[in-house]
Formats: C-alpha cells, sequence, structure tokens
C-alpha cells in the first residue's frame, strides 16, 4: 500500500460496548468528532459537547446523540455538564477532554491576552473537566480519562510557545492526577498526536507550513482524525486496563 494513502477505515469492534462517554469539543470535523463517531461505533452510549452551540447542534443531529453546550473556561458550565451528563447516560465511565485552542504568535510579540487565552483553555479547561470528572469517578469507584495532548509537548516549534506550554502541561497534569486517581480505580491516559488533517486545521494553516510538517512525517501524509480517534479508543476501552498516566505518541514523525 502507498504510505502516502490513508489506510481502509477501520469497522467497530465493541470495544466499549456498554460504556457512556462524554466528549468535549466534538463539534466540526476534527478529532473530537472523530472521536464521538468511533466510539458509538464500538458500542458506547455518547454525549457531545462544544462551546459553539450551532455545530454542537449539527454534530449531534449528525451522531444521532444529546448534546450539552459547555464552554471549559467557565466552571459553572463545566460543572453543568458533568451533572447532566449523568442524567442523561445514567454516569460517565469515560470522559475524553479534546478541548483545546491553537494560534500562531513569536514570544516576542505575543500579548497576555493570546498566551492566557490558550492556557486557559487548553490546559485550565482540562483541568477544570478532570476535576468536575474525578468528584463522580471516585464516587462510582471507575472511570477513564483521555486528554487530548500533542507532541508539541515535547518538541519545538516557532510560534507556538503558548499551545507547546499548554500541551506540556495538559501532558503534566495527566500523569499527576493519574496517580492520585488510581487508588479509586481511575485511570488517566493522554494521546499526542502530530498533524491530523480536517478542514479547520486547513483554514487556520498555512499550506507551506502543513507541507512542512506532513513532510517530516514516515507515512508522507499527515493523520486522518479517525486515526487519532482509534488511539483514543483504545486509551478509552478495558484493553488498556494497566496503562495510566501514559502519553501515547499518535505520530509517524521522525527527527
Amino acid at each position: 500500500m502507498n504510505g502516502s494513502v490513508p489506510p481502509p477505515y477501520v469497522e467497530g469492534h465493541g470495544l466499549l460496548a456498554g460504556k457512556a462517554v462524554v466528549v468535549t469539543a466534538a463539534a466540526g470535523t476534527g478529532i473530537g468528532f472523530a472521536t464521538a463517531k468511533r466510539c458509538i461505533e464500538e458500542g458506547a452510549s455518547v454525549l457531545v459537547s462544544d462551546a459553539h452551540e450551532r455545530r454542537l447542534a449539527e454534530a449531534a443531529e449528525t451522531l444521532g446523540v444529546p448534546s450539552i453546550p459547555c464552554d471549559v473556561t467557565d466552571e459553572a458550565a463545566v460543572q453543568a455538564l458533568v451533572d447532566g451528563a449523568v442524567r442523561e447516560l445514567g454516569r460517565i465511565d469515560v470522559l475524553v477532554n479534546n478541548a483545546g485552542l491553537g494560534g500562531t504568535a513569536n514570544v516576542v510579540d505575543m500579548t497576555d491576552e493570546q498566551w492566557s487565552k490558550v492556557l486557559d483553555i487548553t490546559l485550565t479547561g482540562t483541568f477544570r473537566m478532570t476535576r468536575a470528572a474525578l468528584g463522580v469517578f471516585q464516587i462510582q469507584g471507575h472511570g477513564v480519562i483521555v486528554n487530548n495532548a500533542s507532541v508539541l509537548g515535547w518538541r519545538a516549534q516557532a510560534g507556538q510557545a503558548h499551545y507547546a506550554a499548554a500541551k506540556a502541561g495538559v501532558m503534566a497534569l495527566t500523569r499527576c492526577s493519574a496517580i492520585e486517581a488510581a487508588p479509586f480505580g481511575i485511570r488517566i491516559n493522554a494521546v499526542a498526536p502530530s498533524i491530523a488533517m480536517h478542514p479547520f486545521l486547513a483554514k487556520v494553516t498555512t499550506d507551506a507550513l502543513l507541507d512542512e510538517l506532513t513532510s517530516r512525517e514516515a507515512f508522507g501524509r499527515a493523520a486522518e482524525p479517525w486515526e487519532v480517534a482509534n488511539a483514543i479508543v483504545f486509551l478509552a476501552s478495558d484493553y488498556s486496563s494497566y496503562l495510566t498516566g501514559e502519553i501515547l505518541s499518535v505520530s509517524s514523525q521522525h527527527p
């Protein structure tokens, strides 16, 4: 098979049968929507959330699942999402923290507002959702959280100091919260994608940068969002029962 051509779509195998899953930032065409779709195909009951209410309603209608709008920078909205999901689904077995915000600015030109907005949504939003979910999971005595980090938590890229710092923070949050949660039977892991191609990314990124990033990938192409979603499904499933505090790189990138 030509390495630059995406592989055939993988059909579901019931990996999440009977699980209740909440996915944040699931509107649109990116990793969140792909993850919600994969979870449904793997047998889960799914509730989706996003700050963009119109796109969220469209996603929920397409997937045939319930939805609750949520801005992860708003603590009251975060708690309302978790409480509402428990009412709607009966419980939460898996939380996928996908909400995040990127941007491009060199440090010398970056404003406090640019820095703070990316950190608040990407890192602190993940913290808020994790905190709220743990309150439910500790009472249940089980639960799984999968965070969406990035290879930029490890690697350097010009113009990405705020985003990279936030994603490195997500990695650290994943590791530390996993140690705290383990005695309660809760697992917390993260995926770290390199580049997953979807229309929104193409819209906000220059062709030159996309070509450069893609050229670094061993397969000569970006990942499909569903390929990242497959890794999230694995971490959400019982197949990863002995993994916690781990960051799974979803990348074919070479040095």
